[in-house]
C-alpha cells in the first residue's frame, strides 16, 4: 500500500469519525432532553433489554457497549442510582458482577427507544445503511 492509499484511508477514517461524532451528539442531545439518558446509557439499557433474562456480566456488557471498564462502572453506577439497573455478584464466581435491568429500566428503555430510532433515521442517513 502506497502513501497515496494511506492518505486516502486516513481521509476516509476522518470522515467516518466526523459522521459518528455528529450522530452521537444528536443522540446525546435528544435522549437527554426527552428521557434523561445519554446515548451510552441508552445503549447499555438496550443491551440488557435484549439479553437473556435482561442480565449480563459486566465484562460482556462492556464489550457489547464498547466502553472501558472504568467508564462502564461509572455509567452503571449512575443507572443504578436512578433505579434503572441492579448489580449483583455471580453466585459461582464472586469476582464477576452481573448487571440486570429493573422494571423502571425496562420502562425507560421502552420510552426512549422511539426517540433513538427517530434520531438514527433522521440524522444517520449519511453513515448508516438502510
Amino acid at each position: 500500500m502506497g502513501r497515496r492509499d494511506d492518505d486516502a484511508l486516513a481521509a476516509e477514517w476522518h470522515q467516518l469519525m466526523g459522521r459518528y461524532n455528529r450522530l452521537m451528539c444528536a443522540l446525546d442531545r435528544e435522549l437527554s432532553l426527552a428521557h434523561d439518558l445519554s446515548a451510552s446509557e441508552f445503549e447499555v439499557l438496550q443491551q440488557l433489554e435484549h439479553a437473556e433474562e435482561c442480565s449480563l456480566r459486566m465484562a460482556t456488557l462492556g464489550e457489547n457497549a464498547h466502553l472501558t471498564q472504568s467508564a462502564l462502572s461509572r455509567l452503571v453506577s449512575r443507572l443504578e442510582t436512578d433505579g434503572l439497573v441492579t448489580r449483583k455478584a455471580c453466585e459461582n464466581d464472586r469476582r464477576s458482577l452481573f448487571v440486570a435491568l429493573t422494571d423502571a429500566g425496562r420502562a425507560r428503555y421502552a420510552e426512549a427507544r422511539p426517540t433513538q430510532r427517530r434520531v438514527l433515521r433522521d440524522e444517520g442517513s449519511d453513515c448508516l445503511p438502510v
